[in-house]
């Protein structure tokens, strides 16, 4: 008889580690339309954004963040969420949400200067190439105009114009039809061996007397 104590253990359930970053970015814009970015040491523009911290929405880290990085204050519930997007490159998964808010207030302020060089209002159509790629998915999802457009070689391929069929072309056509054809027949042979050698198509000295 087998009791309680008998049976085997069953083996502890894996706990499955955490192997994504999480993160967001946040389009701000002012009563013109303009957007805030802001330059990195290397040149290239950003949005707003940052990681999202354990026990944090999205909205809230993009409240959160934009006040770290810009001094700008908005509420949480003046966030909208765009999109979430996922990002598998470099063996590290990211997850990236795009928000946007127009109901940021105050003036921006560089507060990271090892991160950031300044910050900037762009008008949608003065928005520089030169920028990450996570705000540049971002700026898309908000407006999918915006933003650069990658290079594509594209190939143009020359259309064919039918050439005017006049009645010279088709009378020059027919000509040279015919000469074809003519050029086509087969040779006219000679009589054949059985044949008699009178034959009045053979030429006369062949013929007997």
């Amino acid at each position: 008889m087998t009791t309680p104590n008998d049976r085997p253990e069953r083996p502890a359930r894996a706990v499955p580690q955490p192997n994504a970053v999480v993160g967001v970015g946040l389009v701000v814009a002012d009563a013109e339309g303009r957007v805030l970015l802001g330059q990195a040491h290397d040149g290239r523009w950003e949005l707003p954004g940052g990681k999202v911290d354990p026990g944090e929405s999205f909205e809230q880290a993009a409240a959160r963040e934009l006040a770290e990085e810009t001094d700008l204050r908005v509420a949480p519930e003046d966030v909208r969420i765009l999109t979430v997007q996922l990002s598998p490159k470099a063996g590290v998964t990211r997850l990236t949400a795009g928000a946007v808010t127009t109901r940021a207030e105050g003036t921006p302020r560089v507060t990271e200067p090892h991160k950031i060089l300044r910050w900037q209002w762009f008008a949608p159509d003065g928005i520089p190439d030169a920028l990450y790629a996570p705000s540049t998915a971002v700026l898309r999802a908000w407006r999918p105009e915006l933003g650069p457009t990658p290079s594509r070689r594209t190939t143009t391929r020359r259309s064919r114009t039918p050439r005017s069929r006049t009645p010279q072309r088709r009378a020059l056509r027919r000509r040279a039809l015919r000469r074809t054809a003519r050029g086509r027949r087969p040779a006219r042979r000679g009589p054949p061996a059985c044949c008699d050698i009178s034959h009045p198509l053979l030429p006369r000295e062949r013929r007997h007397t």
